[in-house]
């Protein structure tokens, strides 16, 4: 039995197009379930269109999860910031690249003082990703 930590992203009315992005970047098998797919489950007629779950399986060790929050729970929803991490610098890399797409880079992905490559990029939909590769880069 093994036991692994899944981060759960929060969204106001963008869950399906952010999660849609982070398989585009991650690949994977994204699974969708909306309010009205469980019968509303009491949120408003115009949001049981909206994300009540969604699961991204990328591989044994990388699943992420994200649902839309319906405008009744109040509050502020921060999604926070994840790290991806490992020693295939190649698929970090080409992460890194994609979540850039329409978000900003706040560190380039270089070689980090301590030895690993590193940076810091925040996406399109405000969610910070962090980057650590221990690895070296294959030749090409």
């Amino acid at each position: 039995m093994s036991t692994y930590l899944c981060p759960y992203l929060n969204f106001r009315g963008e869950a399906r197009e952010a999660m849609t992005f982070y398989q585009s970047v991650f690949g994977g098998t994204l699974e969708v379930m909306t309010f009205a797919d469980m019968g509303g489950m009491g949120v408003a007629d115009d949001e049981t269109h909206l994300v009540m779950h969604s699961a991204l399986t990328v591989s044994e060790s990388v699943l992420l999860m994200g649902a839309d929050v319906p405008r009744h729970m109040e509050g502020d929803f921060p999604s926070g910031g994840l790290a991806l991490s490992g020693d295939d610098v190649d698929t970090l890399r080409r992460w890194f690249d994609g979540l850039q797409e329409g978000g900003t880079v706040d560190v380039p992905l270089e070689k980090a003082p301590w030895g690993d490559w590193f940076g810091q990029v925040t996406d399109k939909h405000g969610v910070s990703w962090m980057v650590n590769a221990s690895g070296s880069p294959a030749a090409g």
